[in-house]
C-alpha cells in the first residue's frame, strides 16, 4: 500500500520541483554578463590619460610639434608629417571609441546598478562620468574643429553630421555647469569611491577639478568671446578652483604593466633610442637659467645640456635626453595642474575679469609652483623670477605666460599645444624641411573622408580648409 502511494504521488513531486527557478545555475559568477559601470569608468580615466601622455609616434606627437623633444633617426613627425601614421585617426579613435563610448556605457549602466534610494550617489557618478567625457570632447574639438557630437556612435547610423565646433563648444560649457550643479560633497561616490583613479572619489576635490577645468575652457575662448569668457571664467573662480599642487588631477600609473607609464613603455621598455632633447627648449632654458633643467633631460656627452636641431637627424649618444624620472614606470601623469590656474587667473587678470589677486601675483604663483612641483626650491623659484628674461611685466603679459606655460607643460604637449596656438607664443619655426607650417589643427582621419564624404565635405568647408594651417573658431590673432 505504502508503494501504491508513492508512486501516485511522484508524479506531484515532479511537477513541483520543475517549477523551481534553476536557471541561476547558468550563472558564472566570475565571469558577469554585464560589466560595471566602474569598470567603464575606471577604463575610460585610463585611456584618456594614456592619450594625453603618450610619446609613440603613431598617436601623440605634440613634444615633437612644440620642440620638446626632437628624434633621432626617424625625423617624419618631427616634420610635421602627420599622414604617414595617420597620427589624426589614432587619437579620433582614442577619445571616441576609448574613452567617450566606454563613459557612455557607465553613465547608461549607472542606474541599474546602483540602488535607487541612493539618488545622490547616482548623480555624483553620473557627474564624475559626464565631466571626463566633456574633457575629451574638449580635446577632440580644440584639434579638429568641427566632428560628430549630436550625432557621434549611433550604430544605426555609420554617416553622422558634423556639428559646427563654436556650437559643439558652448554645448560643452552648458553641460559643463549642469554637471556641476549636480556634485554633493556629503553623498559620496559608492562604488566609484574605487574606481575613481584621479580622486578616489572625494567628491570635494572632484568639485575643485571640474571648476578648475571649467576656467581652463572659459580662458580657451578668451579671444574670440570675450563675455562668455568672462562669465564663465568668474563663476568658475568663485565656486573654487585648485589652490596648490596638491590639488592636481593626477593619474598614477604602477611599476609593472599594463599599467604603466607611456613614456616608461616608449623609451624604455621598448628598447628604443628614438628621441632627444630639442635645441629650442635646452637653449632657451639654458638662457633664462632655468633650475629645471635637469629635472627634464639628463647630462650630454660632454656633461652640459645640448639638444639636437629641429626637423633634423640626431645622435643619441650626443645629446641630452628626457630624465630618467620622467621615464619611470610609476611616474605619474597630470591631467589638469594648480600651476595652469594660477596662469589662467594672471591672464584673467590682465582682461580685466572679475578675479581675486593681482596679474603678478598669479603668475609668479604659478612659475613658483612648476618649479616645486618638479622637484626645485622656493629659494630658485625667487630667484628666477627675479631675472629680466623672467620677471612680470603688465606690459608684454602674453609674451611672458606664454612663455613660462610653455616651459611648465613640457611633459604636456597635447596640452600646451592647445596653448601655444591661442597665446601664439613662444615663437617657434618649423623646420626647414617641415611638410607643413607648425600645425594649428590636425586634418580629419583618412576612413572619414572615405566612409563618410558628404558630411566630411562639408565640415572641411565649415572649418576653412581640412589642412594644418588653418586656424580654428578659438584660435585667433
Amino acid at each position: 500500500m505504502k508503494r501504491i502511494l508513492l508512486i501516485a504521488l511522484l508524479p506531484l513531486l515532479m511537477f513541483t520541483a520543475c517549477k523551481k527557478d534553476i536557471t541561476s545555475i547558468n550563472v558564472d559568477p566570475k565571469n558577469p554578463q554585464q560589466a560595471p559601470s566602474a569598470a567603464f569608468f575606471s577604463n575610460a580615466q585610463k585611456n584618456l590619460s594614456d592619450a594625453l601622455t603618450s610619446t609613440n609616434v603613431n598617436d601623440n606627437i605634440f613634444r615633437l610639434i612644440l620642440q620638446y623633444w626632437q628624434q633621432t633617426t626617424y625625423i617624419d613627425e618631427s616634420n610635421f608629417d602627420i599622414v604617414t601614421r595617420q597620427n589624426p585617426r589614432q587619437l579620433w579613435n582614442y577619445l571616441y571609441r576609448d574613452v567617450i563610448r566606454d563613459l557612455r556605457e557607465a553613465k547608461r549602466l549607472i542606474p541599474e546598478q546602483v540602488p535607487a534610494q541612493s539618488a545622490n550617489v547616482q548623480k555624483n557618478q553620473q557627474a564624475m562620468a559626464e565631466i571626463t567625457e566633456i574633457m575629451a570632447w574638449y580635446y577632440l574639438v580644440t584639434t579638429f574643429g568641427d566632428i560628430p557630437y549630436s550625432e557621434a556612435l549611433d550604430v544605426e547610423n555609420p554617416q553622422p553630421v558634423y556639428d559646427k565646433q563654436q556650437v559643439i563648444y558652448n554645448d560643452l560649457l552648458t553641460r559643463m555647469d549642469a554637471a556641476i550643479a549636480n556634485l554633493s560633497a556629503t553623498a559620496g561616490a559608492g562604488i566609484y569611491r574605487t574606481a575613481d583613479l584621479l580622486y578616489g572619489g572625494d567628491m570635494a576635490n572632484w568639485m575643485k577639478f571640474a571648476n578648475s577645468f571649467k576656467l581652463k575652457m572659459g580662458m580657451t575662448i578668451a579671444d574670440v568671446d570675450n563675455a562668455r569668457a568672462k562669465s564663465t571664467v568668474e563663476s568658475a573662480v568663485a565656486a573654487g578652483v585648485f589652490t596648490a599642487n596638491a590639488d592636481n588631477a593626477v593619474f598614477q600609473y604602477l611599476g609593472g604593466p599594463p599599467n604603466t607609464n607611456p613614456v616608461w613603455v616608449d623609451l624604455v621598455q621598448s628598447g628604443r633610442k628614438d628621441f632627444v632633447a630639442n635645441s629650442t627648449i635646452i637653449n632657451r632654458m639654458k638662457t633664462l637659467n632655468d633650475p629645471r633643467i635637469d629635472d627634464f633631460f639628463t647630462k650630454d656627452a660632454t656633461g652640459g645640456y645640448s639638444g639636437g636641431n629641429p626637423g633634423q637627424s640626431s645622435n643619441y649618444a650626443t645629446f641630452s635626453k628626457p630624465s630618467e624620472d620622467l621615464s619611470a614606470p610609476d611616474y605619474p601623469a597630470v591631467l589638469l595642474s594648480y600651476v595652469e590656474v594660477e596662469f589662467f587667473l594672471a591672464e584673467a587678470k590682465q582682461r580685466n575679469y572679475n578675479v581675486p589677486g593681482t596679474a603678478q601675483q598669479h603668475y609668479e604663483n604659478a612659475v613658483r609652483a612648476s618649479i616645486q612641483e618638479w622637484g626645485g626650491t622656493t629659494a630658485e623659484a625667487n630667484a628666477y623670477l627675479m631675472q629680466p628674461g623672467v620677471a612680470y611685466s603688465a606690459a608684454n603679459w602674453k609674451q611672458l605666460i606664454g612663455l613660462q606655460k610653455w616651459i611648465a607643460l613640457y611633459n604636456r604637449g597635447w596640452d600646451e599645444w592647445i596653448e601655444w596656438r591661442r597665446l601664439d607664443e613662444p615663437q617657434l619655426t618649423a623646420p626647414a624641411s617641415a611638410a607643413s607650417v607648425i600645425p594649428k589643427r590636425f586634418t580629419y582621419p583618412i576612413p572619414e573622408q572615405n566612409l563618410n564624404p558628404l558630411n566630411y565635405t562639408a565640415a572641411a568647408t565649415s572649418v576653412g580648409g581640412d589642412v594644418v594651417a588653418t586656424r580654428l573658431f578659438w584660435d585667433v590673432q
